[in-house]
């Protein structure tokens, strides 16, 4: 086992103090701090600390797959790590946005490579070949704007708005209440010419200020105040109108949420550990300066309206350990609870590599006759080959996640 040196990303969303503050480090910090990339993605893979030196996860993975990944690993997924582990601080909501099935990104990858767009163009939607499932787990109060709300709700919430300018288009869903009302709507609204779109925009968020003002705490309280909010920070902008298709999702510390593959999102505000498919494809439909291809995006939302559930970690078998269930092969993401009153002691599930991340507290690790410790904000990497590992509580309670390749013994809890 090696510790493991986060790669830190700055985009103009991120917080001055989070992250940095988790880590035991000044703040605020010099610039905005938004994700800390624990992985071997290729963009900007973590790097392991070893007795040589620093060296990067991914040329280690590369030089010896097996050992560091696993027989099972390799033979299902390659010689690359699958799963890409963050920390993600959000001050400011993230773009709208979306991403490809497998298929979807085979097909859309193969397609830019063909017709000789550079990987690393501001134009290119497919950086791999890849899906990305991904799961975001609270480290503070998290929300998020998550899947299509039922058109029936979201007629309710236009209607109260009151805007005889949206009138035309609560008819469009309205008359067809289904994902194909949804589609229609939807797309009629992120392609508006921009001298409509300058038009109605006032008179939206004019009547989601006479909603508050009426009714302060009324059913839809929430879903207005967030696209004054985000009309405050993007104005003008065709994804404010679209977040009031979507359900409005709050997090407390500790929940999950999955989002597979054209589920429409935005993370607004908090903190969080995310784990996703070893991928960077993100189609875009708003809430950004950056690219946004239209046609591209409608070809993989999916637009069936959902209840977005919210996840609870299950405890497994032995206390200390609680496993958040997803359908996706590629990863795993474990809490892992201890406390010098109990349980104390952990010992991980020997399959495969592992990350570690501790949140909160200090832990004592011991890996054959090997030792460290693991205090807030840092992380660790083990091989698949490493001996088992044990964890042991400090003399305060201590809080990890633990990221893994995906078992079926996992996803079955």
């Amino acid at each position: 086992m090696h510790r493991l040196e986060g790669a830190l990303r700055s985009y103009a969303w991120g917080s001055r103090t989070a992250i940095a503050q988790l880590r035991g480090l000044p703040v605020p910090t010099a610039h905005p701090e938004a994700e800390l990339w624990l992985g071997a993605h290729p963009g900007d893979p973590a790097r392991v600390i070893t007795d040589e030196g620093p060296r990067s996860l991914l040329d280690l993975v590369h030089a010896e797959p097996e050992r560091q990944l696993g027989k099972r690993s390799v033979e299902t997924f390659g010689e690359r790590l699958p799963f890409l582990l963050k920390l993600l601080a959000s001050e400011e909501p993230l773009s709208l946005q979306a991403h490809p099935s497998a298929e979807q990104a085979w097909e859309g990858f193969a397609r830019e490579n063909e017709v000789g767009i550079p990987l690393e163009s501001s134009v290119r939607n497919y950086k791999d070949a890849s899906h990305k499932p991904e799961l975001v787990v609270a480290l503070s109060r998290f929300h998020a704007l998550a899947g299509f709300r039922d058109p029936q709700r979201t007629v309710k919430l236009l209607e109260a708005i009151a805007v005889p300018e949206l009138q035309p288009y609560v008819g469009l869903i309205a008359g067809q209440p289904d994902s194909d009302g949804l589609r229609a709507l939807f797309t009629t609204w992120i392609t508006l010419p921009q001298p409509v779109l300058g038009a109605l925009m006032p008179r939206v968020l004019d009547g989601c200020v006479d909603y508050l003002s009426n009714t302060k705490d009324g059913e839809f309280a929430a879903e207005v105040r967030t696209a004054l909010e985000l009309s405050e920070v993007y104005p003008g902008d065709a994804g404010v109108l679209a977040a009031l298709l979507l359900n409005r999702v709050t997090l407390e510390p500790g929940q999950g949420l999955y989002l597979d593959a054209g589920n429409l999102h935005a993370y607004l505000h908090g903190m969080a550990v995310e784990i996703m498919a070893n991928s960077d494809n993100v189609l875009r439909g708003g809430l950004t300066p950056k690219h946004v291809d239209v046609p591209e995006l409608l070809r993989v939302l999916d637009f069936d309206t959902v209840d977005i559930p919210i996840l609870e970690a299950r405890e497994r078998p032995g206390g200390g350990e609680f496993v958040y269930s997803t359908p996706a092969p590629e990863f795993v993401l474990a809490r892992i609870d201890l406390s010098p009153a109990g349980p104390a002691e952990h010992r991980l599930d020997s399959d495969g590599p592992h990350i570690l991340l501790c949140t909160s507290g200090s832990v004592e690790l011991r890996c054959g006759t090997d030792g460290l410790e693991l205090s807030q904000g840092n992380a660790v990497w083990i091989a698949a080959e490493d001996p088992e590992v044990v964890v042991t509580a400090g003399t305060e309670c201590a809080q990890l996640f633990s990221a893994r390749v995906g078992s079926p013994i996992a996803r079955s809890l």
